[in-house]
Parts: structure tokens; sequence; C-alpha cells
């Protein structure tokens, strides 16, 4: 049962790529990417990281595709530039074609993937998020810290920027 939503989580999440790139409406393309996002994130919920789930569907399928949006609604592109794409039915054959050749690849390899240092035993008993705190906050505990500074100081030039006036045209007074 779980090779079944694997490949339906897998092919759908194929097609809304192509589809993501193909279509020649910028909103539309945003809808595409949501979908490939929620089928993403229907991937980890089959990797039982359920932490990984709720980060992908809060932070990418919520704010990065809303801040996406609405730069398109802020563009306000004009139709001979929004529609620039071919059609996507030359893209879809081979994205097929390659979909099933991964998925055929993929069933019948026989490496499972990385084996992390933690029993599963002790996972299951503590829960996966548990897990990944412990992780982050002990072995990773420096480059946590780094990337706090790092956004600190995005948001502080992204302030700078938003009350930097904007200079006067000479030309136009």
């Amino acid at each position: 049962m779980i090779s079944l939503f694997f490949a339906y989580f897998a092919l759908m999440s194929i097609a809304a790529a192509v589809m993501t790139v193909a279509l020649k409406n910028p909103v539309h393309c945003g809808l595409a990417l949501l979908a490939l996002l929620l089928h993403v994130s229907g991937l980890f919920i089959l990797l039982n990281a359920e932490f990984l789930w709720a980060v992908q569907v809060v932070v990418y399928a919520g704010a990065i595709l809303v801040l996406y949006l609405f730069v398109l609604m802020l563009l306000n592109l004009k139709t001979e530039e929004r529609y620039f794409h071919t059609s996507w039915t030359y893209f879809l054959v081979p994205a097929v074609l390659g979909s099933l050749y991964v998925l055929v690849q993929l069933f019948r390899s026989p490496f499972g993937g990385a084996k992390g240092d933690a029993p599963a035993q002790a996972i299951l008993q503590d829960g996966n998020t548990f897990a990944v705190g412990i992780k982050m906050f002990s072995d990773y505990l420096l480059q946590f810290e780094i990337v706090g500074v790092f956004l600190l100081g995005a948001i502080i030039g992204a302030i700078v920027l938003a009350k930097t006036p904007k200079p006067v045209d000479a030309g136009r007074e």
C-alpha cells in the first residue's frame, strides 16, 4: 500500500513540476507549484518525517508561495510578456518517460538510504521532532546560531532598505 502512495505522490510531483514550468499563465504556474509542494509533503509523511511535513506545508506551501503570488500580482505583467512559453505538451512525453524510468529504478534498487546513528526504537519513543531538536541543538549548535545571525542581518538590511528615502529625479522638477 505504501508503494502505491509513493508512486502517486512521485508521479503527481513530477507532473506538477512540469506544469509549473510549462503553463503560460504565471498564476496557474503558482497553483501548480502549490500542488507540487503539497505532494512533496505527502512524501515526507510516507517517510514518517512529521516535522519536515509541517515545515513543507507551513513555510513553503504557505509563506513562500503566498509571497510568490503577491510579487506576481504586484508586477502586473503585460499580456505579451506573460505568455512566452511554448505548448506544455512538448514537455509531457519526456517527463512521463523519465518519471517511469526513475520509479522503476527506485523500486529495483537494493539500497534503502542512509541510516542515522539513533536506534529506531528511541526515535519512535521520543518522536521525530524531538530527535531533530536534540541533533540540531547539540551537534549543529554553532551552525544554527550562525544562521540566526545571518537572518538577523537580513531583517536589519530589509528595514534599512525600506526606510531609505527615494532619490528625487532632477529632470522632473
